[in-house]
């Protein structure tokens, strides 16, 4: 390597720490209270979700072997996705190694020449990017603005073949999410294509976990569906759903996301499935994690009351200032979620609160209370 190189990351590096906002990898494990954490029912400590994974991998070995065109589907993925598709109530569907990859592939392959995609201003990091690669042209609309959606497809509707709107159901750093009846019945008026990444409303929502689609009834609307197995489903990989054969038939063919890479191992695999099994039963702890966020946001007396997801944000603005109330709670054994641009906006640092169905209304108090006692410092 040339000391130029070396030169210019170590300046890219100082300059990040020098505004608080350099990252690394740290073993955070001196913690009793965990609300960093995605998975929003503990299941990935459930002895039957651990076993689920135990049998699949021992049935079908550690990894799959290959990828998923050669012979890395195996009747545990076969299993699996045939669960999903009942479940979240698409006929079809395919599995992807993760969210990010699955949210790639759709927005670089799905999209053509002639077409426009409409996406919320904060969707994420892998949607954003993949508009980059996108070979159709694309318009940000403001952060869950039907309004001024209404007008970009009144606008543009009858200029391209097709249009797209992406949003995600929770988003992920604010914890809010869109009407979705709201936004169907736009697409009832200006027909469009309906990208909707349930990862954060999966489990969370709806009657049987389906997702915040689920929850407001409109699933059949829903024209491409993403979701994630990597948080209330404790496991790793994704899926992506539709009503049209032609969609998964097309990405199965195009996207390299897919072709060319290992497929999922049969120990996550074993263990999304076990996981899918618990959560439509879990009404009461739907319920509990839907109390607890009421009663934490009542407290913090900020925006985004009105909401009901786990993910809550307290909004610091300083990026220092965040890293120190994150350290703070964590000398007090509670782990959060420090998070700085540019994961979000500038000068809105925040911590990330992620409630779980198991934490206790006295470690709830706790938080509070060390977080009233450092904003009156």
């Amino acid at each position: 390597m040339t000391k130029k190189f070396i030169n210019r990351l170590d300046q890219g590096l100082s300059d990040l720490k020098e505004s608080h906002l350099h990252r690394e990898v740290r073993l955070y494990n001196n913690f009793e209270c965990n609300l960093a954490s995605n998975d929003y029912f503990q299941l990935r400590f459930h002895p039957k979700v651990i076993a689920g994974a135990r049998r699949a991998c021992e049935k079908f070995g550690s990894g799959s072997g290959a990828s998923p065109l050669l012979s890395g589907f195996l009747p545990c993925h076969k299993e699996l996705l045939e669960e999903i598709i009942v479940w979240k109530q698409k006929p079809y569907g395919m599995l992807f190694n993760s969210g990010f990859v699955a949210n790639q592939a759709i927005l670089k392959h799905l999209p053509g020449k002639k077409d426009l995609v409409l996406a919320d201003r904060l969707i994420h990091h892998s949607l954003a990017q993949a508009l980059l690669s996108c070979p159709a042209k694309f318009k940000r609309y403001s952060h869950l603005d039907m309004d001024e959606l209404e007008k970009l497809l009144q606008k543009n509707h009858e200029n391209f073949d097709t249009l797209f709107v992406v949003t995600e159901s929770v988003f992920s750093m604010d914890g809010d999410y869109p009407d979705l009846k709201k936004l169907v019945a736009l697409k009832h008026k200006y027909p469009f294509v309906l990208v909707l990444d349930e990862a954060h409303g999966t489990g969370v929502f709806g009657e049987n976990g389906g997702g915040l689609a689920e929850e407001m009834g409109v699933l059949s609307d829903v024209d491409i569906l993403i979701g994630t197995l990597g948080k209330s489903l404790a496991s790793m990989g994704a899926y992506v759903l539709s009503h049209n054969q032609s969609v998964i038939d097309y990405l199965t063919n195009v996207s390299g996301e897919y072709i060319y890479s290992t497929f999922l191992s049969p120990s996550q695999v074993g263990a999304a499935l076990e996981s899918i099994k618990l959560i439509k039963t879990y009404d009461e702890q739907r319920k509990k994690i839907r109390r607890i966020s009421k009663y934490v946001r009542s407290q913090l007396k900020q925006n985004y009351q009105e909401y009901e997801s786990p993910i809550i944000p307290i909004f610091i603005g300083d990026p220092h200032k965040t890293l120190n109330l994150r350290d703070i709670l964590l000398k007090n054994k509670i782990l959060v979620g420090a998070v700085r641009p540019p994961t979000v906006p500038k000068e809105t640092s925040r911590l990330r609160i992620s409630l779980h169905s198991d934490i206790n209304e006295e470690s709830l108090d706790i938080l509070l209370n060390l977080i009233k006692t450092w904003k009156k410092d």
